[in-house]
């Protein structure tokens, strides 16, 4: 009869922490001129993710030597567009950790969120490779908690190899090749950029023509190779977000604004959230919307109301003409 050996604690505790420690977490980070936000960010992922990769556009103030002197790598590389530039640091910035986050420079981990993930990622099984995490969005300093936007969660971090993001000019999302993904309830990614409302605007005008590109080429049927997110009610959160973008789109030009507001700062209390939450929802519910709708009526207008002219004008405007600009990236530290 074989001789049993006792495992003494010490040797399981061991083992446990060696089966922890094989579990890592690279923090992926995009920036442009990001000096305000960056050391907060990286601050609130130390002690959870093992590499932080920043991933800048040549930024010219102090974002890059800030990022360099807390810890991050980075690597210089020319934009294109969100999914691509994220997509760059998954693929080609030599990141060899087991699960990648993704979180933007303005974003910042607050309460337990860093640990639950840590122990989730530590503990959940091989057909799990991905996690939802809760957003809260704070604006003008104020958390937003009313008008739909909190809680939200999002799948921010997913196993490697095993997901990237999708590529589209707007409402990117995370997507994964195969297996589940869990939820973590404790803490919050935090959205509270710190820069002015002129900052803002002008930062919005230039989302307000990448959504109107967006909702062009779904509209056409133009971006059928990058709808890897299935629209669909009942399925994932980011399928039910696709799903009723869809059903948006289909909505009346110039109604849907109206329609947005009312059903956000009125019917889901986004008045609770103050003068702050009034601001956001003209701003972002309204004045957003409006904008990318009167974008979307010049383009229009300007083709002649001619689908094949419009669908020419999309195409040299925002997939030929981009796809010349895209740059090889260069290693600034490691």
């Amino acid at each position: 009869m074989p001789k049993l050996r006792l495992i003494p604690n010490n040797e399981i505790l061991q083992n446990i922490k060696k089966q922890e420690m094989s579990k890592t977490i690279a923090a992926i980070i995009l920036t442009k001129n990001e000096e305000k936000h960056i050391v907060r960010c990286i601050e609130s992922l130390k002690g959870i993710c093992d590499d932080i990769v920043v991933v800048d556009c040549f930024s010219d103030d102090n974002t890059v030597p800030l990022a360099m002197e807390h810890g991050a790598r980075v690597i210089k590389h020319h934009w294109k567009n969100y999914a691509t530039q994220f997509n760059y640091g998954v693929y080609e910035c030599g990141i060899t950790a087991d699960w990648i986050w993704r979180i933007d420079a303005d974003e910042f981990l607050e309460g337990k969120l860093g640990e639950a993930v840590k122990k989730a990622v530590c503990s959940c099984g091989d057909e799990v490779n991905g996690i939802y995490v809760r957003k809260r969005i704070d604006f003008m300093g104020k958390p937003l908690l009313h008008g739909g936007w909190y809680p939200s969660y999002h799948l921010k971090v997913f196993r490697r190899d095993h997901g990237d993001c999708e590529n589209r000019w707007m409402d990117e999302h995370i997507r994964l090749f195969d297996g589940q993904a869990i939820t973590v309830e404790e803490g919050n990614q935090v959205d509270a950029n710190l820069n002015s409302l002129t900052w803002w605007t002008e930062k919005h005008n230039g989302y307000a023509t990448r959504e109107m590109a967006d909702m062009l080429m779904m509209e056409y049927g133009m971006d059928e190779a990058s709808q890897e997110v299935v629209p669909k009610f009942w399925g994932t959160e980011e399928q039910r977000k696709r799903w009723l973008k869809v059903k948006y789109i289909k909505a009346p030009l110039f109604m849907r604004p109206f329609m947005n507001f009312t059903l956000r700062y009125v019917l889901k209390g986004g008045f609770l959230d103050g003068k702050e939450g009034f601001i956001w929802h003209i701003l972002q519910g309204f004045w957003y919307r409006m904008l990318v709708d009167a974008k979307i009526y010049e383009v229009k207008k300007q083709c002649g109301w001619h689908n094949e002219e419009i669908k020419r004008y999309i195409t040299e405007k925002f997939v030929a003409t981009d796809s010349k600009k895209i740059i090889k990236g260069n290693t600034l530290s490691e």
